[in-house]
């Protein structure tokens, strides 16, 4: 008898905290931020994709300024491991966001989100922060071959044995002709945050300077890029081609490979104005 009513009242203490969850659900109408005045189009979702040897957190000071803005904003993780395996990761996670979204990428996740978009109807706009936007049957290694990128110097990195392959991690220091981490991947960043961003680096895998595009976003969804002019990764020659032939609307900034965090008021520009555009 003790049990059964210790379960009744246990039900009878549970059942209105569920209906208050059902309630609250019902009332949210969708994520923090994403609401707009009667008649517009609702906001959309920031996503922000970054690059190779980064996190995350290296969208940090862009977050910070678009929240300020009332805009939802996500960074989900890049894998790293080439565009036929990140590409249909991060497909999956923009089929979980309702409504419109805006897609950013740094660097390498220009290759994610190019194939990541493709298809998916919610992706209004495309956002190329020095990145690759590459064309279908491009690998990175296409595209950076022949040119002054950095990273193809010798002693760049520091390749580590994984199954299955090799993960790649930047040197530190200068070894000539690779001109060291801060010079190459870090330069315009003051030398306390290049240390921490070389100690936190994700690798690349080396079988994703292989891996082929697939038919490209940006021939169906509009695009906008900023163009770092001191970019010693992607050369500016590159980019400059790259997003040309893609149509993008183009914005330069004297800055480096990392302008996402040299210069986050100017990225937040770029992405205010294809959201703008696509309102």
């Amino acid at each position: 008898m003790f049990a059964k009513n210790s379960a009744g009242r246990r039900v009878a203490l549970i059942a209105p905290v569920l209906a208050l969850v059902a309630v609250l659900a019902l009332g949210a109408g969708g994520p923090a931020g994403a609401r707009s005045p009667a008649g517009q189009r609702p906001k959309p979702t920031i996503v922000l994709v970054h690059g190779d040897w980064a996190d995350a957190s290296s969208w940090n000071a862009v977050i910070r300024r678009l929240q300020d803005r009332g805009f939802t904003v996500v960074a989900p993780p890049n894998l790293l491991r080439g565009p036929s395996q990140d590409a249909p990761y991060l497909a999956s996670y923009l089929q979980t966001i309702p409504g419109p979204i805006v897609l950013v990428a740094h660097s390498y996740g220009g290759f994610v989100i190019t194939n990541a978009a493709t298809g998916n109807p919610n992706v209004q706009a495309l956002v190329y922060i020095d990145a690759f936007a590459p064309d279908e049957h491009e690998t990175a290694l296409d595209l950076v071959g022949g040119t002054t990128s950095c990273v193809l110097a010798d002693g760049a990195f520091n390749a580590v044995p994984i199954a299955g392959g090799v993960d790649l991690y930047l040197n530190w220091e200068p070894n000539p002709p690779y001109v060291g981490f801060r010079e190459c991947f870090a330069n315009g960043v003051d030398e306390a945050t290049a240390r921490l961003l070389h100690a936190t680096q994700r690798p690349a895998a080396a079988a994703q300077f292989d891996d082929p595009s697939g038919p490209p976003a940006w021939r169906t969804i509009p695009s906008w890029a900023l163009l770092g002019t001191l970019d010693n990764v992607i050369p500016p020659t590159l980019q400059e081609a790259m997003y040309g032939r893609a149509g993008a609307q183009v914005t330069r900034v004297e800055a480096g490979h990392l302008s996402l965090l040299t210069r986050p008021d100017a990225v937040v520009r770029v992405i205010r104005s294809a959201v703008q555009a696509t309102r």
